[in-house]
């Protein structure tokens, strides 16, 4: 079981990214997903997050407005659309897939991340 998270890199204050979350397993369309990012010597934090039918999503008041999750099952892919980026975004960014169904906002919540793709954002 693998999520393959891509779509990170250098960029520019004010610009955007996508990124991608291929999960290798067709299950976790019935999970909850999740994006979380951990910048140098600070603690992983949450960022977004879409339960199972895309019916409800939430994400962090810090990249309210900027940020947007989405997900196509059909694909086995979670998406964090990025606008508006600060160098405050710049951080690993990691998605994970949830234990349940639902959204979720802690790391205790997860039991599957992937490997992480880096977000730079140059002032």
């Amino acid at each position: 079981v693998q999520l393959q998270a891509s779509g990170g890199g250098l960029v520019q204050a004010g610009g955007s990214l996508r990124l991608s979350c291929a999960a290798s397993d067709r299950r976790f369309s019935n999970n909850g997903m999740g994006w979380f990012r951990q910048a140098p010597g600070q603690q992983r934090e949450f960022v977004a997050t879409i339960n199972w039918d895309v019916g409800n999503t939430y994400v962090a008041d810090s990249v309210k407005g900027r940020f947007t999750i989405s997900r196509d099952n059909a694909k086995n892919t979670v998406y964090l659309q990025m606008n508006s980026l600060r160098p405050e975004d710049t951080a690993v960014y990691y998605c994970a897939a949830a234990r349940g169904a639902g959204t979720a906002t802690t790391t205790k919540d997860y039991n599957y991340w992937g490997q992480g793709t880096q977000v730079t954002v140059s002032s």
